[in-house]
């Protein structure tokens, strides 16, 4: 893998990490600072907390995968098989929804995009078989 797409993925997992961590230290902030997240039903601290857990989990699989592609391959999967899995109740959730296209829309740059980054770079960059 190119250094410049190490960079890019390096990045994301920055991201994504600043918000799990968020989630864990100041969960009822983050519940009211993101969009869309108060009309997925009442506030609980023990559940934002968990998926903050789950992120962070996913985040350094893609760190790993990051510094060290080869060795990372396989965290990078598992990670994203989380967040592919996440973006999925996305999607199903906005198909119940009065709006699904604003939700999908709402939730594409935060949910699916790192979910499609993710699944795309596990899929480009899986090691050769030695």
């Amino acid at each position: 893998m190119e250094r410049t797409s190490r960079i890019v993925f390096a990045g994301l997992a920055l991201i994504l990490g600043i918000n799990a961590v968020v989630q864990m230290a100041q969960p009822f902030w983050w519940y009211n600072a993101v969009p869309g997240v108060p009309a997925t039903g009442p506030y609980n601290p023990h559940f934002v907390k968990d998926i903050g857990a789950a992120y962070l989990a996913a985040v350094l699989g893609l760190a790993w995968f990051a510094a060290r592609p080869r060795q990372g391959w396989p965290a990078l999967v598992a990670g994203g098989l989380f967040l592919g899995l996440h973006a999925g109740v996305h999607v199903f959730d906005a198909s119940c929804s009065a709006d699904p296209v604003r939700d999908l829309v709402r939730d594409f740059p935060g949910v699916f995009l790192p979910a499609i980054a993710a699944i795309l770079v596990a899929v480009v960059f899986r090691p050769k078989e030695a």
